[in-house]
């Protein structure tokens, strides 16, 4: 399946071709960290350390497909894991309040429940 044309980076000034994202790998780099630094809440960060990643990456290996696109019979790789119930919530990084998805799926999930850009649907 070909891919989406490359487009320009949204940074301001900017000319470079991002590949499927919306900066390229350099800008992308500082507007995560500007989000991180002004955005979140400086809790969040705290809950996403070392021991995040090794429960994401163990949990991504033993569920490679994402979770949501498998119930529509897709086969897309997982490439994020989701806290069903948010940790700002009180849900917890238990096996059974993580779900492994696909980039887009996840971006989805989040906005429809309001978690990072503001309210949902």
């Amino acid at each position: 399946m070909p891919y989406k044309p490359k487009r320009p980076c949204a940074y301001p000034g900017c000319g470079r071709l991002a590949v499927r994202e919306q900066y390229c790998a350099e800008h992308q780099k500082v507007m995560d960290k500007r989000y991180n630094h002004y955005e979140r809440d400086p809790a969040s960060n705290k809950r996403y350390g070392r021991s995040w990643k090794r429960i994401r990456d163990r949990y991504i290996k033993a569920h490679p497909l994402c979770e949501e696109c498998q119930k529509q019979g897709k086969l897309t790789p997982a490439e994020e894991v989701h806290h069903i119930l948010p940790l700002s919530k009180g849900g917890g990084s238990n096996t059974e309040n993580l779900m492994a998805l696909c980039k887009a799926c996840h971006s989805r999930i989040t906005a429809e429940s309001g978690d990072r850009w503001g309210k949902g649907y």
